[in-house]
């Protein structure tokens, strides 16, 4: 699954009569960026969900479909936007079995190896495997000694939250990258607006939720404001 439907409120103008989705890094549609990872790495059922100029998404697809071996189905969040774990709430019944579900984010350009994080989720049995890394950031996930899910942090803001009853060894940052399994996702109730991280952290108690670090020499930006993107753009034109 691709998030796609969020409002890039913080990429104005560049979203002002466009989704974010549609907006460009090195001449390409950060949807289309997303699609080629996730594709590139075999998968080939993927469901978008869309809200903001859903239309325009919609249509883009459609127009180049030919372009991915993969099944690409429309979650549509027009009559209300859910936020991501609402999001992928909705979207279980468009899955094409009852398998792992693989997640990116649309505002996330990335090479992380999708099939090393997958791979991790299997061998480690766990019912969602997150890809993080200790990079600088004001929120962390905390991870115990067993490297699952145990709180969360808001340095910033000075906030924190326990999951569970365990000692954090590892401060890591979330990097928009995750396998879930359904029997967890169905586990967050019903279709309703609900942030993942909040839906992850409410039920780390009894689900695993654990991490896999990004391997060393991959690149990974968070393209959310057109600060970040111009970065992006300055540090990845020339080398993709």
């Amino acid at each position: 699954m691709i998030f796609a439907a969020g409002l890039g409120t913080r990429l104005a103008p560049l979203t002002n009569t466009r989704p974010k989705a549609l907006v460009e890094l090195c001449g390409r549609p950060l949807v289309a960026r997303a699609l080629d990872h996730l594709t590139t790495a075999g998968v080939d059922h993927i469901v978008v969900n869309v809200h903001h100029f859903a239309e325009q998404i919609v249509d883009f697809i459609n127009t180049n479909r030919s372009q991915w071996r993969a099944e690409i189905v429309i979650s549509d969040e027009r009559e209300l936007l859910l936020d991501t774990g609402g999001g992928l709430i909705k979207a279980l019944p468009l899955m094409a079995d009852d398998g792992p579900i693989v997640i990116g984010n649309a505002d996330v350009a990335t090479d992380a190896p999708i099939a090393e994080l997958i791979e991790a989720h299997r061998r480690n049995g766990w019912d969602a495997t997150l890809l993080t890394s200790p990079r600088s950031s004001t929120r962390h996930l905390l991870f115990a000694h067993d490297d699952l899910l145990c709180g969360w942090e808001d340095i910033k803001n000075n906030k924190y939250r326990k999951a569970r009853e365990a000692e954090p060894q590892w401060r890591e940052a979330f990097n928009g990258l995750h396998v879930v399994e359904q029997g967890l996702v169905k586990a967050f109730g019903d279709v309703r607006p609900l942030p993942i991280i909040g839906a992850y952290l409410d039920h780390a108690a009894e689900f695993a939720i654990g991490r896999c670090q990004i391997p060393t020499g991959r690149y990974w930006f968070d393209v959310g404001t057109v600060e970040k993107l111009a970065a992006a753009e300055a540090a990845l034109t020339g080398k993709i």
